[in-house]
């Protein structure tokens, strides 16, 4: 990502409604779907600044890895320990069948061969480990956002699925999230186009009220996802387990 994106993190991850409203969401998906072990291994991979530690911490022990040496240096204070530096696709020096989950928020649409990283982190679960993975939903979606986050691609549900079906892992749950947020980011987007400006690229703060109520609204949805299928949203997730045989 580019140096502004990670300074914006660094800047932005405690108080703006996107990382709040993601973090709670995120956690009822792995307490509703995710069956852990006691005592957990977790792997966050590109874990940023660290910001979803806190939270990923009540389900288990954490590594972490992260490629950015001023982020990790953040990351690393945030875990009291270091922070790995192996990259995807290949996550050299990473044991194998060590980890019960995985996590990898907004990461996975940064590799190029995408395919080979999803074969990387299948083994690196133990049997019966988990991956949870997010990723931006809808191609037609892409902005100068996209570009800034060096993003390779946006996925659509099917493409995900297809995805990981040709992989070592299998679904076990799919579907969008920050859905109740998708029209007001869908209009902005026309508007902004029907002006000829620059979208989105920026990702300040909102003024407090306005932020204040995105993240509400966001953060709704936590008691929703993974129980029932929301309708289409700026974003996916998907929740596999290493195949069987």
């Amino acid at each position: 990502m580019e140096r502004v994106v990670y300074q914006q993190m660094a800047e932005l991850d405690e108080r703006h409604w996107w990382y709040l409203g993601r973090r709670a969401v995120i956690a009822a998906l792995i307490s509703r779907t995710v069956k852990l072990p006691k005592r957990a291994r977790i792997l966050e991979i590109g874990c940023g600044t660290g910001h979803n530690f806190a939270m990923l911490s009540q389900f288990g022990k954490i590594d972490a890895l992260e490629l950015d040496d001023e982020v990790r240096a953040i990351a690393e204070k945030r875990l009291g320990k270091a922070v790995m530096t192996a990259s995807l696709p290949g996550l050299a020096g990473v044991p194998d069948r060590t980890y019960d989950l995985i996590a990898a928020f907004d990461v996975i649409e940064h590799i190029d061969d995408d395919q080979a990283a999803l074969a990387s982190i299948a083994a690196k679960l133990k049997p019966g480990g988990k991956l949870v993975m997010t990723v931006p939903a809808h191609q037609w979606m892409w902005s100068s956002h996209d570009v800034m986050n060096q993003h390779r691609r946006r996925y659509s549900k099917a493409a995900l699925r297809r995805l990981i079906d040709n992989s070592p892992l299998q679904v076990e749950k799919l579907g969008y999230f920050n859905s109740l947020l998708f029209p007001l980011a869908v209009a902005q987007r026309v508007v902004m186009k029907l002006r000829g400006a620059d979208d989105d690229a920026g990702f300040g703060i909102p003024p407090a009220p306005i932020n204040a109520a995105m993240e509400r609204i966001f953060t709704a949805e936590r008691h929703l996802v993974g129980k029932m299928p929301l309708p289409p949203g700026l974003s996916l997730f998907a929740v596999a387990s290493a195949k069987q045989g």
